[in-house]
Parts: structure tokens; sequence; C-alpha cells
């Protein structure tokens, strides 16, 4: 059986839903798809209602094809029709890259929906742009190539999706192939095979410059008064070459930090771990 299906905005959203209890959101990163989470969400589904979505020009959702669509505000603008299509006034969420950007942008954008959040192995998209140095630039390079007009980095891209996307998946952090789930794997080379996914995957990178950027400028001196749980891997890019904890800290009233074992890709390397984590602060607000 295929994913169920919801429409927003244009966006046709694949989504499936397990378990039990208070409403909890997961949203992945790129170059990823809902898949991501095959090995955390059965944990948290022994506790929570929980929804696994493709983001807009991600995995089984259709890919909007203009770079405003795939800005944070309209992936986040998705997510929370969704949750409240499927009856979820409030609910709680975790992302993971580009699924924690949309987080906190819905935290932003609908503060009463968002319970609790967790933003896993980020810092904040103005920080990221605005703070650049020299080693987080070569180390997340793909923020600058994606990022290019069309069609060039996708017709790069088109040469090799599989050797490109690997690469990154293996590049930002202390990881290899055998640390992910390989129905998982399968999820994410089958939408690599896509071009309008792939075109969706610059946009995406595109409208953090040109669009998100603003929009977190305007936010800059709203913090969020929601708990968040900021988790990063011990072994990262963003842990070796940045104090992902203080850059969130002017942006949060009520955080909490944690390392996991592993890199960016932490929640497929250490999934266990994070699972606990995730259980232990999204139960303190049950």
């Amino acid at each position: 059986m295929g994913p169920a299906r919801f429409l927003h905005d244009g966006a046709d959203i694949a989504y499936e839903v397990s378990g039990a209890g208070p409403a909890l959101l997961l949203l992945h990163g790129f170059p990823q798809t809902r898949a991501m989470w095959n090995r955390i969400a059965p944990q948290l589904a022994a506790r929570f209602t929980v929804v696994t979505a493709d983001l807009r020009g991600y995995g089984d959702s259709t890919a909007p094809p203009d770079v405003a669509a795939m800005s944070f505000r309209a992936m986040a603008g998705d997510m929370v029709a969704l949750m409240r299509h499927l009856g979820f006034q409030e609910f709680h969420v975790a992302g993971h890259d580009r699924g924690a950007r949309t987080a906190h942008r819905m935290a932003l954008d609908a503060p009463k929906a968002v319970g609790r959040l967790a933003v896993l192995d980020i810092v904040p998209t103005h920080a990221l742009l605005t703070d650049l140095t020299h080693p987080v630039a070569r180390a997340y390079y793909h923020w600058f190539f994606l990022a290019q007009p069309a069609p060039f980095p996708e017709r790069m891209i088109a040469a090799d999706p599989e050797a490109y996307y690997v690469s990154c998946l293996l590049g930002f952090g202390k990881a290899q192939v055998s640390d992910f789930d390989p129905e998982a794997l399968a999820a994410y080379r089958q939408a690599w095979q896509r071009p309008e996914v792939v075109t969706a995957m610059c946009n995406d990178y595109r409208a953090a410059i040109d669009v998100d950027l603003a929009h977190d400028a305007k936010d800059l001196d709203r913090p969020l008064a929601c708990p968040t749980l900021v988790l990063y891997g011990a072994d990262g890019a963003m842990a070796r070459l940045a104090d992902v904890p203080g850059s969130w800290a002017p942006r949060l009233r009520d955080m909490q930090a944690a390392a996991i074992p592993g890199g960016h890709f932490f929640p497929e390397q250490s999934h266990d771990d994070t699972a606990r984590a995730l259980t232990g602060f999204f139960a303190a607000g049950a």
C-alpha cells in the first residue's frame, strides 16, 4: 500500500500515520525522504501518533516548479495544514536538516500549533548564511552549488545522480553506506532518478538564499517560546566547526541540547539513541 496523500497549495503531500497518543510530526532532510525515520518511527509510535511526511519536492510528494514554492514557509504551511487535516490543532514536531529548518519556520509562523520542537543537526539558517566561515563553506559547499541558477547544477547532477547524492550522504560527517537502512536507501534512490525532484531540491537551496533569509532576518528579535531540543551529531561538520547550542540560544527561550554519536546523519547511524532522546523530550510535554 502506498502513502496517503494530502493536497495543499498546489503540492500533493505524501504521508503515513502510525501509533497512538499525542501527535508527533517527523520531517526529513536533504537528500532524503520520510523513509529516514524507518527505524525511529516505530519506537516513537509506542507513545505517540507519529506522522511522517515527504516535504514538497521530495520523495513521493509533488515538486513545484518555481523557487519561491520551495521556501521553508511554504513547506511549513503544508505541514500545518496536513496536521489540521488529520485533526491535530496542536502537535509536536521533530525535523532533521531541511526538515528542521521547516519545523523552525513552522514554530515561528504558527506558534499555537507547535507544542514541543526538536531540531536535528542544524544551526539557524540566518546564522549559517550570514556568519559563514570558510571551513563551513567548504564542508557545506552544496548550499551554494545547488543554489546556482538553473539548469547548471541540475545538468551536472544528471550525469550521475547516484554518485552525487551518495557523496552527500557520506560527506557531511563520518557516515558510510552501511549506516543507512536499505529500504530507506532504495526510497532515496528512487526519488533521485526523477528530474523534477532534482530541480526541486536545487530550488530548496535557491529559496534558502533568495526567500528564507529575508524571512528569518525579520524574526531575529522573536525567539521561540516552545520547549526546544537541539540535537546534533557529535562527529558531524557542525559540531566540529560551529557552536550548535550557542547558535540557537538567542532564538530559543526554553532550550535543551545534546550530542548524539555520529555525523550529520546521526538519526540513521544512532537511531536507538535518537529515538530515546526524542521520546524523553516529547513525553515530558505529553
